[in-house]
């Protein structure tokens, strides 16, 4: 649920006054930050908490508190004296004694070899305006080490300085990589612009906090929405019924982008992968591909509408030599289409063909491609991310738009708009588009509703790059979309196992 902050209030009011008690709410909070703690930061090392006053604080030292067990290194910077916190996190504080070390500036110590993890711990969503002068110093601290020792910064609830009802953020608001929400998704974290100090999204469920009132209309992808949607296999299935999907994609120097949409659909389960290519590429593509993709010579990209394919993927590498009859598949096909990259571009240049409406399309155009669509539609220019994608399919349906981007988002006429929360800035990369249009044409080859299968797609390829960090112990700025592909069956399981 998407929630406001005074919504989230009054969820944590009726919670007290059913009997809960803070302590117990403090408690089931700090035990799930660990966890998202354990699931970006596998391997222990110096866990700096950054403490304020208020229960946030308290948050933070019960996560720590669950760490030392692994085997953290405790550091603590305090905006004050212990003895100006309120009651449950100091009582937290003095509990850990010795096994936190209070630092003076935590830019300036010496860690040893090893991750560095902050947590902000300053401030929740209640918090209004310019942060405290002692604040600032603390969060323009936490910055400090993200940028100068390559510090994995960890929010909790909302980034402290950043708004949680509108998405603005104050000077020196602390930048998360990771922010550990706690409960509900709060409706700030989803603004444009917001994402810059959000990074990537976890939750962390509170059973005594579960049921509340917010957003109806919109519903952020996690794997509890999401494993309801992913078709479970029965045993005696056969690869027809994994879905037949048909790819037109790759042209004379763009090869790569054909290669890595069929390698992401076979990935996502797809039964049957085919790639129909033009006679002069076949024989330089036929090397590249795995085993599993067969490959036709198709001399007119039209004669695709004959073909028995469950779900067609159009534009990864296909140039322009051709766009007449490729306009004509996408004017004309029945069959669920994922319209990406070139394809794109081919309607902005022709925007009659957008005209057609009834037909299975998810669009999945990159900012840069959806500018070039908005060439048609200049009233829009202007419109924040979540309202332009709901304008683009309001009056098509059929229609599901998937705007790529740090918190992509999904619309579809008469579905909840989806934000995205997996991913992180190693995938500013070419080639994830084209993985992606293979994977999503995957799920709309199982018989997936369009708006399901883009948001399947959208939360396990980005899951797929985050589990190529943690598990083979790469830096993030050396994921490349081949490295996508290869995380896409750990980033399955992690969906049906349910985490985060």
């Amino acid at each position: 649920m998407i929630v406001t902050c005074r919504q989230m209030q009054q969820c944590e009011e009726a919670a007290f006054a059913r009997g809960v008690s803070a302590a117990a709410l403090m408690d089931e909070a700090g035990r799930g930050i660990a966890n998202v703690v354990r699931q970006f930061a596998p391997c222990a090392g110096s866990l700096v908490l950054f403490l304020g006053k208020g229960n946030n604080a308290g948050d933070a030292l019960v996560a720590a508190r669950e760490l030392v067990a692994d085997g953290w290194k405790l550091h603590a910077r305090l905006s004050g004296e212990p003895s100006a916190m309120k009651d449950l996190p100091r009582s937290h504080l003095a509990s850990l004694g010795s096994l936190v070390r209070i630092l003076e500036d935590a830019t300036t110590f010496d860690y040893p070899a090893g991750p560095i993890v902050s947590l902000d711990g300053l401030l929740g969503i209640g918090a209004q305006g310019p942060m405290k002068p002692e604040l600032q110093v603390l969060a323009r601290e936490m910055n400090g080490l993200r940028t100068q020792r390559h510090a994995l910064t960890i929010a909790m609830d909302i980034p402290s300085g950043l708004d949680g009802e509108h998405g603005d953020a104050c000077e020196d608001a602390v930048e998360a990589d990771v922010t550990a929400v706690v409960a509900q998704i709060k409706a700030g974290l989803l603004e444009d612009g917001a994402d810059h100090y959000a990074g990537r999204i976890a939750l962390v469920p509170l059973q005594e906090l579960s049921q509340t009132t917010g957003d109806a209309e919109a519903e952020v992808l996690t794997p509890r929405l999401l494993r309801s949607w992913l078709p479970r296999r029965a045993n005696d299935m056969h690869k027809g019924d994994a879905g037949r999907v048909g790819i037109l994609a790759g042209s004379p120097g763009f090869l790569g982008a054909a290669e890595l949409a069929c390698r992401g659909a076979i990935r996502a389960g797809a039964g049957l992968v085919t790639l129909l290519v033009k006679e002069e590429v076949y024989p330089f593509i036929v090397p590249r591909l795995p085993a599993e993709v067969m490959v036709k010579v198709i001399d007119d990209y039209r004669d695709v509408l004959e073909m028995r394919f469950d779900a067609l993927a159009i534009g990864p590498g296909l140039g322009f030599a051709h766009d007449k009859e490729v306009l004509e598949v996408l004017k004309r096909a029945k069959t669920p289409t994922i319209v990406d990259a070139d394809a794109l571009t081919m309607l902005a240049q022709h925007p009659g063909v957008l005209d057609v409406t009834g037909l299975p399309r998810l669009m999945t155009p990159h900012p840069g491609e959806m500018d070039r669509l908005l060439q048609n539609f200049p009233g829009w220019h202007g419109m924040n991310r979540r309202m332009l994608a709901e304008s683009f399919t309001a009056t098509a349906p059929g229609r599901t738009l998937l705007l790529k981007g740090t918190r992509t988002v999904i619309a579809t006429l008469g579905q909840p708009t989806l934000f995205n929360t997996t991913g992180h800035p190693g995938m500013a990369s070419g080639g994830m588009g084209d993985v992606l249009s293979g994977v999503c044409a995957t799920f709309a080859a199982q018989h997936l509703k369009l708006h399901q299968a883009a948001g399947l797609g959208a939360w396990l390829c980005g899951r797929a790059a985050e589990r190529f960090v943690t598990q083979g112990r790469m830096a993030m700025e050396s994921v490349g979309a081949s490295d996508v592909t290869a995380h896409l069956g750990g980033a399955l399981l992690d969906l049906k196992e349910g985490r985060f």
